[in-house]
């Protein structure tokens, strides 16, 4: 599975948990439930599949610096996980920003909103700019109507969840599309980061989008090169 070749830090041993991956669904919110329960190593408090905030963070913030001034552009990282994007956007970004983390599974959720407001003994998380925001919720990525209206995020983040989707089937994956699409607004930028070669991910996009597709190589992380689709809204 190209898509999550990425290393992954969690308890269980490597050999097992490839085996569950390989023999399950990644579309099925049990399996992610069942992932992000695993105890994490040492003080991990999140978790990403790829690479974290602070390898994407130069390709992000020119695109936040560019948003218009009057009010925080709004953020939206669809099947967020336990990654630290949002987190690493809140705590780190010195431009203002309104994120929004959203994820089918509610362990997920949870999770992310103890570590925002300093459960289980941790320090709350607080922003490096003091006009930012920072929410969870849980959400199907194919079906945001209920958190997201209709053009009202400037930045859409896709790390993987195109690829764990269309595991299911690509009528799925093309659901999430469109679903990011129209909550994109005008001026907006979808960046959908994965492994899949351009070769293959081009095609899908533009003929599903309608609209030109940027490409952008990230890495090796890990030695792995890794791609970023960005797909922009209509003026």
């Amino acid at each position: 599975m190209a898509a999550l070749r990425g290393t992954l830090l969690l308890t269980r041993p490597k050999s097992a948990l490839a085996g569950s991956l390989a023999s399950s669904c990644l579309a099925d919110r049990c399996l992610w439930d069942r992932l992000h329960a695993q105890p994490r190593v040492g003080n991990g408090l999140t978790f990403d599949w790829f690479f974290g905030y602070e390898e994407v963070q130069e390709l992000l913030l020119p695109l936040l610096q560019e948003a218009p001034a009057a009010s925080p552009p709004r953020v939206l990282d669809v099947g967020c996980g336990t990654s630290n994007l949002c987190t690493g956007l809140y705590t780190q970004s010195p431009y203002p920003v309104d994120v929004l983390g959203v994820d089918f599974s509610p362990v997920a959720v949870a999770h992310m909103n103890s570590l925002l407001q300093g459960g289980q003994g941790q320090t709350p998380l607080y922003p490096r700019h003091p006009d930012s925001h920072l929410r969870f919720m849980q959400a199907d990525a194919q079906n945001l109507r209920p958190v997201a209206a209709s053009g009202s995020f400037q930045l859409l983040l896709d790390k993987g969840t195109w690829d764990a989707v269309a595991r299911g089937g690509l009528p799925g994956a093309y659901q999430l599309l469109s679903e990011c699409l129209r909550v994109l607004s005008p001026n907006g930028t979808l960046i959908q980061f994965s492994d899949e070669d351009p070769d293959v991910r081009l095609p899908c996009l533009e003929q599903r989008s309608g609209r030109t597709v940027a490409v952008q190589e990230l890495g090796p992380f890990r030695g792995i090169t890794y791609f970023a689709y960005l797909v922009k809204g209509y003026y």
